[in-house]
């Protein structure tokens, strides 16, 4: 059901499901920039509605919530071992459609093929997704040609209006919250995002282009930071790390950490051996993990086109482009671009 909604209405709402579980969205986060007077946006705990960014793209995506940078996985001692509390009992999050697509992807690591990720569930299955309309899309986005412009179902929907905001309910607890605001009910049917980037996405990535000249040029302007994995809402990759107390060295705790794998040490086996020395190596590997290894596997393209990654990049390396770089490379050996 669909309902108009005013700002006030907005707070109210906001402010219920705030006192009922955990609420996060894109806000602005002052000062927490490069430097101190420098802003993001960012995925933040809100108590209000005035406080979600609706006009601005996060630097970074939703995917902490759930996945959080650094994760607790078990205390030990030196005869027990215990588990921690979840981060919430229950959690909202207000997303774009594009994420929301993204969080698909990250079902697909740690849902799908029987094999279910106990610590991922525990977060994921007791999280409502909100999804916030973005019909016009940003600069950088590229959602549509990757096919996730579309708003894939979900547990609420709202879009940011001159007059108002629209808001689609549909769970129980946000729609008493919107009943007691006496909000009006209204016909609305969310539409896809449209956006000014287009990508040429090639529909089969023959091995050839595995060994393209096209990576060459990553080998000089990467400079190996992982800033373009870390915002990305589909990288799910993480190691591990051993934490030893030093008021006693027999206690300590285990937790997995994000990963990249565009900087040093990701390939790292015992030996000193390196599977992926160089960048143009590594940035082959994320690019088709995400455009050939992911789709083959569950049908679907990785990438969700968010566009972050080209935003982030301090060598304005741009992923999109590289899509249509390899999208070239395809027609060259003969395949299907």
């Amino acid at each position: 059901m669909a309902y108009k909604i005013s700002e006030s209405a907005l707070d109210a709402i906001i402010a219920g499901l705030s006192a009922q579980c955990a609420v996060y969205a894109p806000r602005l986060l002052a000062g927490w920039g490069t430097s101190s007077d420098v802003d993001i946006v960012g995925y933040a705990k809100i108590e209000k509605g005035s406080q979600i960014a609706f006009d601005k793209k996060s630097m970074y995506s939703f995917k902490e919530a759930i996945l959080p940078i650094s994760q607790t996985l078990f205390y030990f001692t030196e005869d027990e071992m215990r588990e921690p509390r979840p981060a919430f009992a229950q959690a909202v999050v207000f997303l774009r459609g594009c994420e929301l697509h993204g969080l698909s992807r990250l079902d697909d690591v740690y849902r799908a093929d029987g094999k279910l990720d106990f610590y991922y569930e525990q977060l994921r299955s007791n999280t409502k997704f909100i999804v916030i309309g973005c019909e016009d899309g940003f600069e950088s986005c590229f959602c549509e040609s990757m096919g996730a412009s579309g708003v894939p179902a979900c547990d609420g929907y709202i879009l940011s209006r001159g007059d108002g905001y629209v808001l689609i309910s549909n769970f129980d607890e946000l729609t008493d919250l919107v009943k007691a605001e006496k909000a009006e009910q209204i016909d609305f049917t969310p539409v896809p995002a449209k956006n000014t980037l287009k990508v040429n996405v090639p529909d089969e990535i023959p091995e050839e282009v595995a060994t393209s000249p096209i990576w060459d040029e990553y080998d000089a302007r990467c400079i190996i930071c992982g800033r373009c994995n870390f915002v990305c809402p589909t990288c799910a990759c993480f190691t591990m790390q051993d934490i030893f107390y030093d008021e006693n060295v027999n206690a300590g705790e285990r937790r997995r950490v994000w990963a990249s794998c565009q900087i040093d040490g990701y390939t790292d086996i015992a030996g000193g051996i390196a599977f992926r020395k160089t960048k143009g190596e590594r940035m082959r590997f994320k690019a088709l993990h995400k455009l050939k290894d992911h789709k083959g596997r569950y049908g679907r393209n990785m990438c969700v086109g968010c566009g972050r990654c080209d935003d982030v990049c301090p060598e304005y390396i741009s992923f999109s482009a590289c899509v249509g770089k390899v999208a070239k490379a395809c027609k060259e050996v003969g395949g299907n671009g």
